[in-house]
Formats: C-alpha cells, sequence, structure tokens
C-alpha cells in the first residue's frame, strides 16, 4: 500500500541526505517486511544517475552489480548487497548535473514550434552514393584523427550555442 512508497521515499531522501544510518534503516525494514529486493536494487540504479551522477560516475556499476547480485542469489544472502550499494550512495558526493541537462532538453524538444531542426549534412551517415553526392557526411572530422580538439558543430543550426547544462528560463 502506500507506505510501501513512503519507505522507498524516505530510502532515497536518507541517502540523498548522506545519511547512512537512516538510509541502512528504511533499507532494512523494507527488506525485512517482504519488500521485493529487485524493486530495491532498481530504484538504485535509477538513484545512482539521478542524484549521484557524474560526481561519482561508479555509482551506477555499484547500482548494477547490486542488482545483478541480488538477481544472483536472491534472499536473504542479498540483503547485505543492498546495504553496501545503500551505505556506498549515502556517502557518495551528489550531482543532478546530467539529470537537470537531460531535463533542458526534453523540454527544449517538447516547446519547439514545428517540426524538428534536421540532422546536418555533415553528422549524416553515407551508406549509399547517392547520399555522399547528396553531401552526406560532407567535412565532417573523424576527431580520433586529430591530435588537438576539433571545431566542428554537432547541433542543428538553429540550436547553435545552446547549452543545456545552463540553467533555462521557466
Amino acid at each position: 500500500g502506500e507506505e510501501h512508497y513512503n519507505c522507498i521515499s524516505a530510502l532515497h531522501k536518507s541517502m540523498r541526505g548522506s545519511d547512512e544510518n537512516a538510509s541502512l534503516y528504511w533499507l532494512a525494514r523494507m527488506l525485512e517486511g517482504g519488500e521485493d529486493p529487485l524493486y530495491v536494487a532498481r530504484r538504485l540504479v535509477r538513484f545512482a544517475s539521478e542524484d549521484i551522477g557524474l560526481a561519482d560516475p561508479l555509482a551506477l556499476t555499484q547500482a548494477v552489480a547490486a542488482y545483478q547480485g541480488c538477481h544472483f542469489i536472491g534472499m536473504p544472502e542479498c540483503e547485505v548487497i543492498l546495504a553496501q550499494c545503500v551505505v556506498y550512495f549515502a556517502r557518495a558526493p551528489k550531482s543532478i548535473e546530467v539529470y537537470k541537462a537531460y531535463s533542458n532538453v526534453k523540454e527544449c524538444l517538447r516547446m519547439h514550434k514545428g517540426p524538428l531542426p534536421p540532422v546536418p549534412l555533415h553528422l549524416r551517415n553515407a551508406p549509399t552514393r547517392l547520399m555522399k553526392n547528396l553531401g552526406y557526411g560532407k567535412g565532417y572530422k573523424y576527431n580520433p584523427m586529430y591530435k588537438e580538439p576539433v571545431e566542428q558543430d554537432y547541433l542543428p543550426e538553429e540550436l547553435k550555442g545552446t547549452d543545456f547544462f545552463k540553467e533555462r528560463d521557466t
């Protein structure tokens, strides 16, 4: 019932608040109450990207490993795997940079009037002679071939200069 959602919310907020003791409490309360450990593990995968993100890129690896470990061995043995992951997340630095930037991209797409801008020709794949003749891929600079960063536009012309990582006006 509702307590299911209250407990997962409390777990998320405790990890987000870096309270490892409360995080362990809410985890144990859920597991001892019969919660599916794979449900908790799935929520930890989301938390890894949503709340920790690039502040600790290994968090996602930890979460996926915890999910796989729970899937492999089940309860009660997997409880310590989830506990390790929860404590790791509570102690981890937090960043919502990617989460916010992706939300800004979605907002940009939803607010766009008319057809979406086409993919620039130089970014298009040209598997056929016709496509090459139409200019697909023309002028594309293959970055690994250069020692220095390559000056090249990757966004459509209409979005040139857009930075989704900066705060957007709402």
